[in-house]
């Protein structure tokens, strides 16, 4: 019987052109990788939207941790993703017709603080139309998270700007009113939706924030100011279109000063107790929406005019004379209140109260 010898080097080759074709038939051109946990972030769940003059701001925050839960230090970048639907062919149940996504280049994660936000402009609106967004972030090109949370709005032309916006200061407050907004910003007359107005305030050189709520009138009372500060006013218009608000342009802004004259009341109910080496010091809280606290006076009995020892801050209504004289010497107390001005309003000093 004759048996038939293969050569070495045919069995290699064999062996090496079997692994070849395996190694292709398995290197992923039908199905692309899986990237590893440990690099792919967790979804973003706090995608939303604010309505602009020009149009809206996204804004969204950084995912810290990836969906393995390890800690991420970097977001390479975000896909965000948009589709604009005319209202008058949007259907709850249709599909939604996302486009190629807009890359929003990433950074680092602060490790002190932990927490990054990103924000993304939107214009070039048309009226009419609904638009959806989504964003998902990666740690590299294979590595793409989940979606985020979808959010949408409706887009129509936007009020006018309100005119000839005045502002009065009073007595801790500020008094606002403007002339009603009645056409869009195309000059077309407002006839089916009412209008409504968003107030907002920067203290200083500080960025604005809104105050207050959405109000028809056109006339607000701002009472959550402060004695000696400067304050900025603005006002927008918006308009409901298909249960979202359309904001329009600012109001040019004014600036007024607070000046606050009036001192809180005087404190009542002053005490005194005296311990081995202290006298404490007791009085009634003050009620005042600006009270900011009180002043500790002491006279010795040989003086004729108390001397501020000390000073303490709301809530608290007690002070500890630590150097207080021993119980030999007459020493009397008396306690003023004062304001959040700058500089304060102070008010008159308490009866004397002596130290038993």
């Amino acid at each position: 019987m004759k048996m038939r010898v293969m050569k070495r080097g045919t069995l290699v080759c064999g062996l090496l052109s079997g692994l070849l074709l395996s190694g292709l038939s398995g290197c992923g051109y039908k199905n692309d990788p899986v990237a590893p946990q440990a690099l792919v972030p967790v979804p973003i769940h706090d995608l939303r939207y604010e309505l602009t003059e020009k149009g809206a701001v996204l804004h969204w925050s950084y995912p810290t941790r990836t969906v393995g839960g390890e800690d991420l230090t970097e977001i390479d970048s975000f896909m965000l993703y948009r589709a604009e639907v005319p209202i008058a062919s949007y259907c709850d149940t249709c599909p939604i017709p996302f486009g190629n996504p807009i890359k929003v280049d990433g950074g680092q994660i602060p490790e002190r603080e932990g927490k990054r936000a990103a924000s993304y402009d939107i214009g070039f609106l048309r009226p009419g139309h609904k638009y959806f967004f989504k964003v998902l972030s990666r740690t590299g090109w294979l590595t793409p998270s989940a979606d985020s949370n979808q959010v949408s709005f409706s887009w129509e032309t936007p009020p006018a700007v309100p005119q000839n916006l005045v502002a009065e200061s009073g007595d801790s407050m500020v008094s606002l009113h403007w002339q009603p907004v009645y056409s869009y910003r195309d000059g077309s007359q407002i006839t089916d939706e009412a209008v409504q107005y968003q107030v907002s305030r920067r203290e200083g050189k500080g960025s604005f924030q809104n105050i207050g709520q959405l109000q028809a009138e056109s006339e607000f009372v701002d009472s959550e100011v402060t004695g000696g500060h400067e304050y900025t006013y603005r006002v927008q218009a918006l308009s409901s279109y298909d249960g979202d608000m359309v904001a329009g342009d600012f109001s040019e802004p004014v600036e007024v000063e607070i000046v606050d004259l009036i001192a809180p009341a005087t404190p009542e109910n002053v005490s005194t107790v005296r311990t081995a080496s202290t006298v404490k010091v007791f009085w009634d809280q003050g009620e005042e929406p600006d009270l900011a606290g009180y002043r500790i006076y002491r006279r010795l009995g040989n003086e004729d005019d108390p001397t501020m020892i000390g000073e303490v801050k709301v809530p608290y209504n007690i002070y500890e004379d630590t150097e207080a004289p021993d119980e030999n010497m007459y020493v009397y107390y008396s306690v003023s209140s004062f304001d959040k001005s700058d500089p304060p309003n102070e008010s008159e000093r308490s009866a004397e109260v002596e130290a038993e």
